[in-house]
C-alpha cells in the first residue's frame, strides 16, 4: 500500500523531498561526525537505515529522520550531537519561566 501512496505523488514533490533529506543527512552525518569522527562509517550505516524506515512510515520522511537516527544512536549507548539551533526564535539558554518585576 505505501508503494502505491508514493507511485501516486507528483515528481517535483518526491523530488523536493529527496533534496530536502540529502541536505538533511549531509548535515547530521557532520554534527555526529563532529562528537565521534572515528565512527563516521557507523553514522552512515545508522542514516541510511533511518531513512528507510521514515520512507516507510510516512511520505515526509525529513520529519522524522532527525529523530530516528538520535534513537538508533542512542541505542547505542552514543549520546546525542548538539544540534545547531540558527533556526530557533529562542536563544538556546533562554528561560521561558524567569519572573520579571516592573520597575515603578
Amino acid at each position: 500500500m505505501r508503494t502505491d501512496q508514493l507511485n501516486q505523488l507528483p515528481a517535483v514533490f518526491l523530488h523536493t523531498i529527496s533534496v530536502a533529506l540529502s541536505q538533511l543527512k549531509q548535515r547530521l552525518q557532520q554534527e555526529y561526525e563532529l562528537s565521534y569522527p572515528d565512527l563516521r562509517e557507523i553514522i552512515h550505516l545508522v542514516l541510511d537505515e533511518e531513512e528507510a524506515r521514515a520512507w516507510k512510515l510516512t511520505s515526509f520522511p525529513h520529519l522524522l529522520l532527525p529523530d530516528l537516527v538520535e534513537a538508533h544512536l542512542a541505542s547505542l549507548n552514543l549520546h546525542t550531537a548538539k544540534r545547531q539551533r540558527a533556526n530557533s526564535f529562542a536563544a538556546e539558554d533562554f528561560n521561558f519561566f524567569e519572573v520579571y518585576v516592573p520597575v515603578r
